[in-house]
């Protein structure tokens, strides 16, 4: 029973974890790792669960609104153009790094809001997270 608690509790943290409350997908990762839980499915589950809420943040930006923007956090629309050409230099790369702490948050929430191609912007996310993860399994087991 505990172990499948574990399971959820890996999961739903690392979604939490990947929108804007502020905590550690790594460290749950590895309190469930050292409570002996399968590696394999705590890999999949951190990475699903971290993936799809990154993915929430980058829906969060989508439906953002350059007015509302504007009008709520007292932004020029110039700032916004100039922050849309950094996002679009790197384009949906930018993805890979969204795990970062704090700026991740940022990068795909600003990805999702000046439409960067989401399919792209998808497999780069979980790529970055699925490779984060795997080192902390990689580091953990050695």
């Amino acid at each position: 029973m505990l172990e499948n608690l574990g399971y959820f509790g890996l999961f739903v943290g690392s979604f939490l974890a990947s929108t804007v409350v502020p905590f550690s997908a790594d460290a749950l990762l590895v309190g469930c790792l050292a409570v002996g839980l399968n590696v394999i499915v705590c890999f999949a589950l951190a990475t699903a669960g971290n993936w799809l809420g990154g993915l929430t943040s980058y829906g969060i930006g989508r439906i953002g609104n350059m007015e509302r923007i504007e009008k709520w956090f007292k932004v020029s629309p110039e700032k916004l153009e100039s922050q849309r050409d950094k996002v679009a230099r790197w384009g949906s790369l930018l993805a890979f790094v969204t795990w970062l702490p704090i700026v991740g948050d940022v990068f795909a929430i600003a990805l999702g809001f000046y439409k960067i191609d989401w399919r792209l912007c998808a497999f780069w996310m979980l790529v970055g997270r699925a490779l984060r993860f795997a080192l902390w399994i990689f580091v953990f087991a050695s």
